[in-house]
């Protein structure tokens, strides 16, 4: 971390139920997922994007994650997982760790960042009280600098992101330097900064909890662990034909150089983590639609899959989590998310909801 450049910067570098009907498609189909050949580009929902901030705590080394829970409410763009996830690529949790670059403490800051950014937050001793000097390695210094810095260049990349993933342009600021991010107009070409992305979004799942549960709405055991599943990856970037029941991958073709999801993989890794790998819902969203129980919208509970025919055919689907509300992929450039069954954009859709356990 953390200069204007890459000078700035260390060098870091089987399932018992098969939902099936992908030989509908052809084989080139269910790999590249047809659910979204309509969508990309097209979607024109408004919702707000959303991000992981529950932390699971336990996950956290001794004393650190009371700091981490502060960090994660300074500005949208930054949850709690996140910035956990940043600590242990920078670090490995480390609070005297120096990198031949010289990069310093938990969140491995140059001295020449750290004199226009560090925060005076805490005491050396550990303590909440600020101690009169900002230190790159005091703990609660760190985190709370790394916090504000991550929420300055989330600012800076928005213009380039658009309404896209501004988490993936971020990190790569903060990897790369926000130049790099402005040069490039995206994730630069550097193999460190893009590893570096990928590195950072995988790990927010190992540090994110469960959300509160939402009073007299349940999706059953199955129905609750779909939805966790899909939580986990709040600001992932969609990935056009990446992820799987593993997890996310790298896309192609307009998903190329991007790990993450598209709408028909998020729903079949969630079902798949869901179901303890009992389920593996076909990859495309005109099969899914199709597969497990239909349901009617008056018997809709969290965990039913609920798909959406945007331009004709059921191309788009996301899981309902309750409330009105679902979780979904939405299209290049966007991130996983949550998004309002009322939205006139989808209200006004054919929708087929689909129960899988």
């Amino acid at each position: 971390m953390r200069g204007s450049g890459m000078v700035g910067h260390t060098a870091q570098a089987r399932s018992t139920v098969l939902v099936t009907g992908l030989s509908v498609f052809g084989l080139v189909g269910g790999l590249i997922g047809l659910s979204v050949l309509g969508a990309v580009g097209q979607e024109q929902d408004t919702g707000d994007r959303g991000f992981a901030t529950t932390l699971d705590a336990g996950k956290i080394p001794s004393g650190f994650a009371p700091w981490i829970e502060r960090a994660g409410k300074l500005c949208p763009e930054v949850g709690a997982p996140l910035v956990a996830a940043q600590i242990e690529a920078e670090s490995g949790w480390n609070p005297d760790a120096v990198s031949p670059a010289r990069a310093q403490g938990l969140s491995q800051f140059i001295p020449g960042t750290w004199a226009t950014w560090g925060v005076d937050a805490a005491g050396k001793d550990g303590s909440d009280e600020p101690d009169g000097v900002a230190d790159p390695f005091t703990p609660g210094d760190a985190i709370m600098t790394q916090a504000r810095y991550d929420c300055w260049l989330a600012g800076k990349v928005k213009d380039t992101a658009g309404r896209g993933d501004v988490t993936r342009l971020m990190l790569a600021a903060y990897n790369a330097g926000p130049g790099a991010v402005e040069q490039y107009g995206g994730v630069p070409p550097y193999p460190e900064t893009q590893a570096y992305v990928v590195r950072i979004i995988s790990a927010m799942a190992r540090y994110t909890g469960a959300d509160e549960e939402r009073p007299g709405e349940s999706g059953g055991a199955f129905g609750d662990r779909v939805v966790a599943a899909a939580r986990k990856w709040l600001g992932t970037p969609y990935a056009w034909g990446g992820g799987g029941p593993e997890g996310p991958s790298l896309g192609f073709a307009q998903g190329g150089g991007t790990v993450g999801f598209d709408c028909s993989s998020l729903v079949q890794y969630a079902l798949y983590r869901g179901s303890g790998g009992k389920v593996l819902a076909p990859r495309v969203s005109q099969l899914q639609v199709l597969a497990g129980t239909s349901v009617t919208r008056e018997e809709i509970r969290p965990g039913d899959v609920i798909g959406f025919a945007l331009h004709g055919s059921f191309d788009h689907i996301g899981i309902y989590i309750g409330g009105g509300q679902f979780i979904h992929a939405p299209k290049t450039g966007d991130v996983v998310k949550i998004s309002e069954l009322d939205d006139p954009y989808y209200a006004g859709k054919p929708q087929r909801i689909r129960r899988f356990g």
